[in-house]
C-alpha cells in the first residue's frame, strides 16, 4: 500500500512524492503544459493523417463497388455504403485514437512516448482501461469552447497540472525519462512468475531502473530496506563497494529468474 503526497516547498511542486510503508521513497516528475502540448500536437498529426489515409482508401473501395457487375446492388445500398465504409471508420480512427492506444500502450500514445511522458494513477500504477476511458470521455469538456481552452486553463491552475479528465479519472501525466523500454514486459513477467507482491514488484523495478543515477549510499540503504522487507537481507559485508555490488547482484537475480521463466 502506498501513501502519496505532493511536497510543500516550491522546488518540489512539480513532483509526485511516493512513500511506501516499507520506507522506500521515490518521486515522479509531473509533466506540465509544455510536455502535454508537445505530445498532443504529435498525436493530433498522427491521428489526422491516419483518418485522412482511411478516407482516401475508403473512397477507393467505394469505386470498386461501382463496377459493371455490381451496379444494381450498388444502387440499392448506395445511400448507406459511404457511411459504413468511409465516414464511420474515419471518425472511429480520429476519436478512438487516444483511448485505444493509451490502453494498449499502458498509459502512452506515440506522441506521449516521443515526448517522454506517460499516464499513471495517483498510486503510481499503470491506469486501468476504465480510468482511461473516463479520462477521454471528459475530453469533450476539456476541448470547450475550442482548442482545449478549458483543459489548458485547468492544467495551468491545478496543483498536479491536470485537466478535468485527469481529475475525474485520478490520473497524472509524468515524465518517464529513466524508464527502460523493457519495463512493461518486466512488470508483466514479474506479475506472472514472481513470488513478490505487486507493490514489491514495482519497487524492485524502480530501484533497478534508477540504480546508476542514485548516490551509492542512498541506493545501498534502499536496497537493504527492500531485501530485509522481503526476507533476503545481505549481511557480513563491511566495505561499501562490496556491499553495493552484492546488493545489486541480489536484486538482479530476480530479473534473471523472471527472464528464465519468460524464455521457456
Amino acid at each position: 500500500m502506498h501513501s502519496f503526497n505532493m511536497a510543500k516547498n516550491s522546488s518540489d511542486n512539480d513532483y509526485l512524492a511516493v512513500q511506501t510503508l516499507e520506507g522506500l521513497d521515490y518521486q515522479l516528475e509531473i509533466a506540465g503544459l509544455g510536455a502535454r502540448s508537445h505530445a498532443f500536437i504529435i498525436d493530433w498529426h498522427i491521428r489526422l493523417l491516419l483518418a485522412l489515409l482511411w478516407l482516401i482508401v475508403g473512397t477507393g473501395l467505394l469505386g470498386l463497388f461501382a463496377i459493371e457487375n455490381l451496379r444494381e446492388w450498388w444502387r440499392q445500398i448506395s445511400h448507406t455504403l459511404p457511411l459504413i465504409i468511409v465516414f464511420l471508420p474515419t471518425a472511429a480512427i480520429y476519436f478512438l485514437y487516444h483511448p485505444v492506444l493509451e490502453i494498449i500502450m499502458a498509459g502512452r500514445t506515440p506522441g506521449k512516448r516521443m515526448a517522454g511522458v506517460r499516464l499513471v494513477t495517483l498510486q503510481g500504477h499503470t491506469p486501468r482501461a476504465g480510468e482511461i476511458l473516463l479520462r477521454n470521455v471528459f475530453r469533450l469538456i476539456d476541448s470547450l469552447p475550442s482548442c482545449y481552452v478549458v483543459g489548458i486553463v485547468t492544467v495551468a491552475l491545478t496543483h498536479h497540472h491536470v485537466r478535468i479528465g485527469d481529475l475525474a479519472a485520478g490520473l497524472v501525466l509524468v515524465y518517464e525519462t529513466n524508464v527502460s523500454a523493457n519495463t512493461l514486459n518486466q512488470v508483466t513477467q514479474l506479475a506472472i512468475h514472481s513470488e513478490l507482491t505487486p507493490e514489491q514488484q514495482g519497487l524492485l523495478l524502480d530501484l533497478l531502473n534508477r540504480w546508476p543515477e542514485l548516490n551509492k549510499n542512498v541506493r545501498i540503504d534502499l536496497a537493504q530496506k527492500f531485501l530485509a522487507h522481503i526476507g533476503r537481507p545481505v549481511t557480513n559485508l563491511d566495505k561499501v563497494e562490496n556491499l553495493d555490488r552484492a546488493l545489486h547482484i541480489k536484486l538482479q537475480r530476480f530479473f534473471n529468474r523472471v527472464n528464465a521463466y519468460g524464455n521457456t
